[in-house]
């Protein structure tokens, strides 16, 4: 974890954490089988509506570490919904790879050429993006500060007062 500090700087692992989220949302409506996007479909909106949380909880960080404030209570409830949302982001990349190791069971159908590649791709991201929730929590610790429970309202800042 040690090699990812030194290599990935705060601003570069949020950059990239927001690049790879934008594509993971992107990707979620697409399907493998048919090479076809999916916009109707209830399931395919379970990642993209998550990624908010995501996309909220860098926002916030970014905001924490460039005014040098401390963690609260708020960030750190985002934070614990972004663990839950890591499990769904881990689901999802074993999803593709259950979808990609059936390649041989459906040998003898019309496969899209892309099947491979994209199917590549997506599992790629979707691991990109769990190492990168890793790290950016790994970086929160580092540069905002760890969660104090014992004197947690003394820095209380409910983000507009």
């Amino acid at each position: 974890m040690k090699f990812f500090y030194g290599v990935l700087p705060w601003k570069w692992t949020l950059l990239l954490s927001v690049f790879v989220l934008i594509l993971v949302d992107i990707f979620s409506f697409y399907g493998l089988y048919t090479n076809k996007f999916y916009l109707f479909k209830i399931d395919n909106f379970i990642v993209p509506v998550l990624s908010i949380v995501h996309f909220v909880f860098l926002y916030v960080l970014w905001f924490k570490i460039r005014e040098k404030e401390l963690s609260d209570p708020p960030m750190r409830n985002l934070e614990y919904s972004l663990y839950i949302i890591g499990i769904i982001y881990a689901f999802k990349f074993f999803d593709t790879l259950i979808i990609l190791l059936t390649y041989s069971e459906y040998e003898n159908y019309l496969m899209p050429d892309t099947f491979i590649p994209l199917g590549l791709g997506i599992l790629f991201l979707y691991l990109l993006l769990l190492l990168l929730t890793i790290i950016t929590i790994a970086k929160r610790k580092q540069l905002v500060g760890t969660y104090h429970f014992d004197d947690m309202n003394q820095h209380v800042d409910n983000w507009g007062e």
